[in-house]
């Protein structure tokens, strides 16, 4: 190397010393090193994490079943959290009936429309024109969370491989079934047409949604039984 510029580089030390600038001369002699990614949540930051996920998670109470446009009603207590609600319950019968594991079910019936917290719900005319991203609202939603698990039974329910993934949206589909029956039993002339099918005009049409034989045989039942039974028997005009 000419000695004018060993002189330069000894002059560029220097000054880089005189400066403290220690990190320039470490990149004169070796690469950079590539700095480790951060997770994007730090332990000491779960309870924070869990908290915006709580919150999150209560704003299902103020989004609504979109269906109510093409049924025409306007059922403010059918919103994404009471729908979860029942089919949780209906999910764990489900289980039990079918020898599956109950607690995978019941909690992938909590997850199946958590995303809708962030695409909201959409009816079967919507979905001709809108696209829904659900593996990236899982991943942001649930891949962020200080846990893996609910992001993992969230991705086996969307995949609908395991059985534990096919008796949760069978749940899914008996709430949808029970709540036609209660618009019918309450004079709505849409829903009919849903329960029966609108060109054929088959008893138990939605029962064919359904894959596990305990789930048909519950959508029967829902079919034939009044809304209103559960209360016969137990009712009284007194006060004890």
């Amino acid at each position: 190397m000419p000695y004018a510029e060993n002189s330069e580089r000894a002059r560029i030390l220097c000054e880089c010393l005189r400066k403290g600038m220690m990190s320039r001369i470490e990149s004169m002699h070796m690469p950079a090193k590539k700095k480790p990614l951060k997770k994007r949540v730090k332990k000491e930051g779960d309870g924070l994490r869990i908290a915006q996920f709580l919150f999150e998670i209560g704003t299902l109470r103020r989004v609504p079943r979109i269906h109510r446009q093409t049924l025409l009603t306007d059922d403010v207590t059918d919103t994404i959290a009471s729908h979860s609600f029942r089919v949780a319950f209906i999910g764990w019968h489900l289980a039990k009936l079918e020898g599956v594991d109950p607690y995978k079910v019941v909690m992938m019936c909590l997850l199946h429309d958590l995303g809708e917290a962030r695409s909201n719900d959409h009816n079967w005319v919507h979905k001709r024109y809108i696209k829904i991203f659900e593996d990236e609202i899982n991943k942001d939603q649930l891949g962020t969370l200080p846990d893996t698990e609910l992001f993992l039974l969230g991705e086996e329910y969307r995949m609908r491989e395991t059985k534990e993934a096919i008796v949760a949206k069978d749940a899914d589909y008996i709430d949808q079934i029970l709540l036609l029956r209660e618009y019918e039993w309450q004079g709505n002339k849409e829903a009919p047409l849903w329960l029966f099918d609108k060109e054929k005009k088959m008893p138990y049409a939605k029962v064919r949604d359904l894959t596990t034989k305990s789930a048909q045989k519950i959508g029967k039942a829902i079919y034939d039984e009044r809304p209103s039974s559960w209360f016969e028997g137990i009712w009284t005009k007194k006060n004890r």
